[in-house]
């Protein structure tokens, strides 16, 4: 007989907390969920130094990059006329900023590059990064 009121008042005991837990619990739909904004783009900067000597155009410049851990890779290509067969326009800086999957201190650090081209004479600079059209200071 005293191991059955011990099993009832561990059953009693047991459902008040199971009930207490069911009600103290929030549901689902009284969370209130944050809309997930995208992200903020931002319009990244290339600054860009020129010196032409004998048909070949010197491009320095700086820009800036995520992390330390970025590998930077910068080409220069001209940018066409109208037609295939005209002269260049102007010449394009595509800066490529790849994102880094590693483990990498995530401060923010100005990256310096280099790149020539054959083209001629004072023709105006564009860049882009990772193929987004960047602002341009020419220097």
């Amino acid at each position: 007989m005293r191991y059955t009121r011990l099993w009832v008042v561990a059953a009693i005991i047991a459902s008040i907390i199971l009930v207490s837990f069911v009600f103290s619990v929030p549901h689902t739909k009284e969370v209130a969920i944050a809309p997930i904004s995208p992200p903020a783009t931002t319009i990244p900067t290339v600054i860009v130094h020129d010196t032409y000597r004998k048909g070949t155009h010197t491009i320095t410049g700086s820009v800036l990059a995520p992390n330390p851990c970025t590998i930077l890779s910068v080409t220069a290509v001209p940018i066409q006329g109208a037609s295939a067969s005209s002269t260049a326009t102007g010449i394009l800086v595509e800066v490529s900023l790849p994102t880094d999957v590693g483990v990498c201190l995530q401060e923010p650090l100005t990256m310096n590059f280099s790149t020539t081209i054959n083209a001629p004479a004072s023709l105006p600079i564009t860049a882009t990064v990772n193929g987004v059209t960047a602002t341009t200071t020419l220097l």
